[in-house]
C-alpha cells in the first residue's frame, strides 16, 4: 500500500495511524508543507491522509502552497485515490470539492461526543454517542454528492464521505497522549474561555479509555478505506 501524508505543523502527525501503517508494511511519503511544498504524482498512491493544522484553508494568500495541495487532492478523488482528511484535512477536502470553509460559531476543543446523522451500514464506520477529540475553530458545508455523517453540540457538520474512497473527520481519532501534549504546548493561546473548551488538563486525562477508543476507532475507518470495507 502506497500511502502519502500531507503535514501542515511539525507538532500535528500521525498519532496512532503510524502504527497501524507500519503493521501493514505501508510504503510511507509524506509532503510537510512547513519545509517543502512539492508533491508527487498521484498515480500509484493508494491513500493520502491530509492531517490538522492551526491555519485556514482560506490562507491561500500568505499560503500559497494551499492552492496546489487543494488541487492535488481534487485531482486525487477524480482518479478514484482514497483520500482521508482530519480536521484542517477535512476542510480542504470540502473546499477541493468547492464546499465553503467558515469559522465555526464557538471552538470547539476537548472531548465531546459526537452524533452519527446519515450513516449507513454501507459509510465508514464511526463511534456514534461518544467521546471524541476536538480541537478546531472552523467548519464547513458538506459537499455535494456527499453523505452527512455525524454532528456535535457545538458543530454540526462533523464528518462526510463522497463514495466509498473519501472520508473527511473534523474531530482526531488519531489522537494520543503525545499529540495532546503537543497541541497544548504549541496553542496554548486556542484555550480561552468558552462553552466547548476544556482546559489543558482536562484534554490530557481524557475520558475512562478515551484514547484507546479513538484510536480503534481510526483503526476502522483506515480498513475501511484501505479495504474497501462496505
Amino acid at each position: 500500500m502506497n500511502v502519502h501524508v500531507l503535514q501542515h505543523v511539525p507538532f500535528e502527525g500521525l498519532g496512532s495511524i503510524g502504527p497501524w501503517l507500519a503493521a501493514r508494511y505501508a510504503k510511507l511519503t509524506m509532503t510537510s508543507f512547513f519545509a517543502d511544498a512539492s508533491l508527487p504524482d498521484v498515480a500509484g498512491l493508494d491513500l493520502i491522509i491530509a492531517l490538522g493544522g492551526p491555519m485556514s484553508v482560506n490562507d491561500e494568500a500568505a499560503l500559497p502552497w494551499l492552492r496546489s495541495e487543494k488541487a492535488f487532492i481534487h485531482d486525487a478523488i477524480q482518479r478514484g485515490v482514497a483520500v482521508l482528511g482530519i480536521c484542517l484535512g477535512a476542510q480542504l477536502i470540502a473546499s477541493a470539492l468547492g464546499a465553503r470553509v467558515y469559522p465555526n460559531p464557538v471552538k470547539e476543543i476537548g472531548w465531546f461526543p459526537i452524533q452519527t446523522t446519515d450513516a449507513t451500514s454501507d459509510t465508514v464506520p464511526l463511534p456514534g454517542n461518544r467521546p471524541v477529540f476536538h480541537w478546531h475553530g472552523e467548519t464547513f458545508d458538506v459537499p455535494a454528492g456527499a453523505i452527512h455523517l455525524a454532528r456535535s453540540a457545538g458543530c454540526s457538520h462533523q464528518a462526510f464521505q463522497l463514495g466509498h474512497t473519501v472520508v473527511a473527520l473534523q474531530f482526531h481519532l488519531e489522537t494520543t497522549p503525545e499529540n495532546v501534549h503537543a497541541l497544548v504546548q504549541h496553542c496554548p493561546e486556542d484555550l480561552g474561555p468558552g462553552p466547548f473548551v476544556q482546559s489543558g488538563a482536562e484534554l490530557l486525562a481524557g475520558p475512562p479509555d478515551g484514547f484507546r477508543d479513538i484510536n480503534a476507532a481510526m483503526d476502522q475507518v483506515l480498513a475501511y478505506l484501505a479495504r474497501g470495507d462496505r
